[in-house]
């Protein structure tokens, strides 16, 4: 019997251990470029795809996406987000600081002395601001195999949970919405989604606590899941939506296009 339990108190160790493993965490950098420079950015991310692989090739990352603004909320403020993905909080919060950055760029482009990598990081920094960076921590995801290449297309739903309902809101998004977008995934309606708390900023005046991401492997799939609507919900699931719905402030939507990825 002891070896037993300690064989259990083991598993649930070790069942922990992976499952913190397998957590997602990501950055959310919200880009504004100026209209005059932004094909120089674009010239200039598409080199970024092949430094952000040498990180990934280090274990620095486990992911990385450039993904183009179509619509959302303050427009005119965004035209890009660039998201990062990591499987540890904190190399999240370390982030790749200037001095990474220039040394997987010279890996990548052996051809380019140093004077000129620090020319391109100069440069980049001149023509681009970020307003608005969120460091998010992965609760919940849709099993499925989606392939995120370029070209999908995503809504990045940024929520706010109402005073007093953030579990609520959480339990809502995991209990009741989640199984809503697993059966439109089933259904060819949807690719992925997921659900993020917001780790940074925090506060009341934060303008969002959550994100909900929701991918599609093109527009037709993407206007076909808009147009669904599920017509077998029962009373009950219906008053669950409602209230899960009235637990949250959608804050602002913002459909994107992946431009770049290294997975």
């Amino acid at each position: 019997m002891k070896k037993l339990i300690i064989l259990l108190v083991c598993g649930v160790f070790w069942a922990n251990i992976l499952l913190a493993q397998k957590t997602q965490f990501t950055v959310f950098e919200f880009i504004k470029v100026e209209n005059d420079q932004i094909f120089d950015y674009i010239e200039f991310k598409d080199l970024m795809e092949k430094v952000y692989r040498q990180a990934l090739n280090d274990k620095k990352i486990t992911g990385w996406d450039f993904w183009s603004l179509q619509s959302g909320g303050d427009r005119a403020d965004f035209q890009y987000i660039m998201v990062t993905h990591y499987d540890d909080p904190v190399k999240m919060m370390d982030g790749l600081n200037e001095e990474s950055m220039i040394e997987y760029t010279k890996i990548a482009y052996p051809h380019l002395n140093e004077s000129q990598v620090r020319k391109i990081f100069e440069e980049s920094l001149a023509m681009r601001d970020m307003p608005m960076r969120l460091y998010m921590r992965e609760i919940a995801e849709t099993n499925d195999n989606f392939q995120v290449k370029p070209g999908v297309l995503a809504s990045f739903d940024l929520m706010k949970a109402n005073e007093g309902k953030f579990d609520a809101y959480e339990k809502a998004e995991s209990e009741v919405f989640k199984p809503i977008h697993q059966k439109r995934i089933e259904q060819g309606l949807m690719g992925h989604w997921s659900f993020m708390r917001t780790a940074l900023p925090l506060g009341s005046e934060a303008k969002s606590t959550h994100l909900t991401v929701n991918m599609y492997k093109d527009y037709m799939q993407f206007f076909n899941s808009q147009a669904y609507e599920d017509m077998n919900q029962t009373e009950a699931q219906r008053k669950a939506v409602n209230e899960g719905l009235n637990s949250r402030d959608q804050k602002w939507v913002y459909l994107a296009t992946l431009e770049n990825v290294v997975r």
